[in-house]
């Protein structure tokens, strides 16, 4: 409830070539999937920016990093996996949000304050 309880700063993009209809029938097939905690690229379900290519099939994927400045793993992805018994799945094919909003493919239309 608190997400939507504050302000929140949203960045808006557009797909010019969208066929909302194709857009719709995908995502509606995946309605109740569960999030996929692993981030592994054949996990069940999707986390979300897997369900963004998912269901808008116009990005690449990239190796997936979870180091920082210091370590190619960083500490909290260590122990995040740790509680999963899951090896981090660094260099599997994924996404990331920050990595959709940089496709050229989109279109940057502004920032909505709530």
């Amino acid at each position: 409830a608190d997400f939507f309880e504050s302000n929140h700063l949203y960045d808006i993009y557009v797909y010019p070539e969208l066929d909302i209809q194709s857009v719709k029938e995908k995502a509606c097939k995946h309605l109740g999937a569960p999030y996929n905690a692993s981030f592994y690229p054949d996990g069940i379900g999707f986390y979300c920016s897997q369900y963004m290519v998912e269901i808008l099939p116009i990005f690449e994927t990239i190796p997936m990093q979870f180091g920082d400045e210091k370590e190619e793993i960083a500490p909290f992805w260590q122990q995040y996996y740790k509680e999963l018994g899951l090896a981090v799945p660094l260099h599997q094919p994924g996404t990331n949000p920050s990595q959709l909003a940089q496709s050229e493919k989109l279109v940057y239309k502004g920032r909505l304050d709530d």
